[in-house]
């Protein structure tokens, strides 16, 4: 009966501990995050086997603590975040692949291929900018053409006023996220989030 007890116990303690640490699926997780997340459940596991529940309870609060201390740092610190969870690279720009980013990054082109096939895209050329995220997901850019029509593409055509007198559509002022990949950021960003 103590050994359900005690497996009652870890289970509520491994769920809640997880809930504090943040609601990320394992394909979002950073390397960091992955290996706590491995530790906790080892840890938890451990007091089956040799009967130690508070110590097992102790472990597992220092690692959840350790993470979320960790996470706070990448938040103050831009240069913590670069080296605990990375930045993203540029895989692909204007079509063309980056074959050294690729090989540092350990991912071929098959594999990059199987990327862009799950995002619909059926021609690289179709990509104005892809990068590597440091979760491992693929983000994606693609060219004017290659883009879905949206509702201010359609706004655009029902009303010339908002059309430049080359024919071109106006730029709203919005700044592109990928292009602060391979350059800095155009707007500050707040101190507390670098």
């Amino acid at each position: 009966m103590n050994f359900t007890w005690e497996a009652f116990v870890l289970i509520i303690a491994g769920v809640i501990l997880l809930r504090i640490s943040g609601r990320k699926s394992i394909a979002q997780m950073t390397s960091t995050q992955t290996v706590v997340m491995i530790s906790i459940g080892t840890i938890i596991v451990q007091p089956i086997i040799e009967n130690s529940l508070v110590k097992t309870l102790i472990g597992a609060a220092i690692f959840t603590t350790t993470l979320i201390l960790m996470e706070w740092l990448q938040i103050r610190f831009n240069i913590i975040e670069k080296m605990l969870t990375g930045k993203a690279k540029i895989v692909i720009e204007n079509g063309q692949l980056h074959i050294e980013n690729l090989k540092r990054m350990r991912l071929t082109a098959d594999q990059l291929e199987m990327q862009l096939r799950l995002h619909g895209v059926t021609a690289i050329q179709d990509v104005k900018k892809a990068t590597l995220e440091a979760n491992g997901q693929l983000g994606l850019e693609l060219t004017a053409d290659a883009k879905p029509l949206t509702v201010r593409d359609l706004k655009q055509l029902i009303h010339p006023d908002f059309l430049r007198k080359d024919g071109q559509a106006q730029n709203s002022g919005n700044q592109n996220i990928f292009d602060e990949i391979g350059k800095k950021h155009k707007k500050e960003t707040p101190k507390k989030l670098h």
